[in-house]
Parts: structure tokens; C-alpha cells; sequence
């Protein structure tokens, strides 16, 4: 017991100096398997002495002392693809408005909850940077007419209020919870110069993104994760009847043999199956070469 108790200290003792760590960092410090340093965060976690990211790195999560959030900044290399496009913008702008953000960003803000903290602000759902004092944000020039017409003091401290607890926002916001390929709602936009912009395409976009996830609904796919987002092109991370999948989605008619070679690299990266979808049935020639290409064994060459 005191021995265990001694190693405990010793675990705390190293993440206090070394910052957020993996059970490889603990296990190497002080000569112990990987699989008894995970065991020892386990309960140390369970006593609230230490907490855990939800990012991983590799397969493992980090774990840190409260108060070290700041330093899981390093690790960002660490997240995912849009989930980094995610992580940045909302660093670089320190407050995000929710329904103002391209679907895949809304996506991914959801998943990265060690940088993004969710609030309302006048019934909306914002995203804050962990380290964004609240003080920087700045309702939009729509909201503070807003706070006008209801006679409410503009004030930063009664702006920024969180009207749920942040565990509370992040279940009623979470991706498995909400439809977060719904078009956003119109909103009204101040009277400036017309100005050159793509809302056509934006709209189109999301079309297809929404047929997609109908498509999807119908064959009780579940959708996990956004790999990559064009106008083009969806690839989506999914769970067919139990299985992880990697789902390809082209926004064209046809698709061709570099589609799916394109296709099988990327399956082959990620050590997934894979399938294809397209607005029409394959060729009948594009059709019979897939059933051809299952069966065959190789293709040798004559001595």
C-alpha cells in the first residue's frame, strides 16, 4: 500500500514538472510497465488529483494537473484534420458564433472540448478559446441593436454569461445529438455596397451535404467523423451495421477508375474499408470491372 501510494506521488510529481503526459512518458520516468503507469492514472484520475484530454495522441489520452489546459496546446499536431482548421480559427479569432461557421467547422469545434468552451449569449451558441478572457468578446453590430431595443446595458460581465452549466451545453450540443448539417437560418444582413461572395456555392454545398447525410440516415449509417469537406468531394469516417468504414461521396454523376484508386489509397492510409458513393449508378463497364477486380488474383507476366 505505501508503496503504491509512494508512486502516486511520484506520478503527480512528474506531470506537475513535465506538463500533460502519456502512460509511456509515466511508465519510462519510473520503470514501470505502460499497462500498470495507465492503471495508476486510472485512479488518479478517479480521485480528481489529475484529469484527462479529450484528444488522444495515438491511442492514448493525456493527462494533466488542473490548471495545465494551456499546455495541451503542443499537442494540437495531434488533432485531425478539420479538427485542426477548427482548432486554429477559433485560435486566431478567440470567439466563434455557431450558426455562422461552415458545417464541417461546426463539426469539428464539437470534438475538440479541450479548446472549445461553448456559452450563450442572447440565446446563441458562441465557442470561446480555452485561454480568450471573456472580456475580449464583442457582441455583433445585430446583437447590440438588439440589446438596445430591450434596454439592456451593454455591458462585457452581462454579455458573456454562461445561462447552462458548460457540461450541460456540451451534451445538448454534442454531434450525436444535434443536426449539424441543418442549413443555417437566414439572417438579416446590414445595408452595405453589394460585394462579390460565393452564397450560391455555400448553398450548394450544404445541399449536397444534406442529401448525403439523408442518404445515410435511410441505411442506418452512423456518421463519426469529417475527414475532408470540398464542393466536390465528402469523405466521411462511418459505422456500417458495427464496422468503421471510410465513405467517399462525389458530388458528380459519374466517377472513374482514378476515383477509386484515389479512394483505395486513402482506405489503405487509415487501414479501413471503404465504399463510394456518386449521384448515379456506375457504368455497366465501371461495374463489371469492380466485380472482375474482386475475384482476380494477380496479373503475372509471361516468361
Amino acid at each position: 500500500m505505501q508503496d503504491a501510494l509512494k508512486l502516486k506521488e511520484n506520478i503527480v510529481g512528474i506531470i506537475r514538472r513535465r506538463g500533460p503526459c502519456l502512460p509511456i512518458h509515466i511508465s519510462s520516468e519510473i520503470k514501470i510497465n505502460t499497462l500498470f503507469a495507465s492503471a495508476f492514472l486510472s485512479e488518479l484520475f478517479s480521485e480528481k488529483r489529475i484529469k484527462i484530454s479529450n484528444m488522444k495522441v495515438g491511442s492514448s489520452p493525456l493527462y494533466f494537473i488542473p490548471g495545465q489546459e494551456p499546455m495541451l496546446e503542443k499537442f494540437a499536431n495531434h488533432l485531425k484534420s478539420k479538427e485542426k482548421d477548427a482548432f486554429f480559427l477559433l485560435k486566431e479569432k478567440s470567439f466563434l458564433k455557431d450558426t455562422e461557421q461552415e458545417p464541417a467547422i461546426r463539426v469539428a469545434l464539437r470534438y475538440i472540448r479541450d479548446f472549445a468552451i461553448p456559452f450563450r449569449n442572447n440565446g446563441e451558441i458562441y465557442w470561446k478559446y480555452l485561454t480568450a478572457p471573456d472580456s475580449e468578446f464583442k457582441p455583433r453590430e445585430e446583437e447590440k441593436e438588439r440589446i438596445e431595443e430591450k434596454k439592456i446595458e451593454p455591458e462585457i460581465k452581462a454579455e458573456v454569461k454562461i445561462e447552462q452549466p458548460i457540461k450541460e451545453i456540451q451534451e445538448e450540443i454534442a454531434p450525436k445529438k444535434i443536426d449539424i448539417f441543418e442549413k443555417n437560418k437566414p439572417k438579416k444582413q446590414p445595408k452595405k455596397k453589394p460585394t462579390k461572395s460565393k452564397p450560391a456555392e455555400k448553398k450548394q454545398n450544404d445541399k449536397f451535404f444534406n442529401r448525403i447525410k439523408e442518404s445515410l440516415l435511410k441505411k442506418s449509417v452512423e456518421i463519426l467523423d469529417i475527414e475532408d469537406f470540398s464542393k466536390n468531394e465528402i469523405i466521411l469516417k462511418v459505422k456500417i451495421e458495427g464496422i468503421e468504414h471510410i465513405l467517399f461521396a462525389y458530388n458528380k454523376k459519374r466517377i472513374d477508375e482514378e476515383d477509386i484508386v484515389k479512394a483505395y489509397k486513402k482506405a489503405s492510409q487509415l487501414n479501413l474499408p471503404y465504399e463510394i458513393l456518386s449521384l448515379a449508378e456506375p457504368q455497366k463497364k465501371l461495374d463489371n470491372l469492380i466485380k472482375a477486380v474482386k475475384t482476380l488474383g494477380k496479373i503475372g507476366k509471361i516468361e
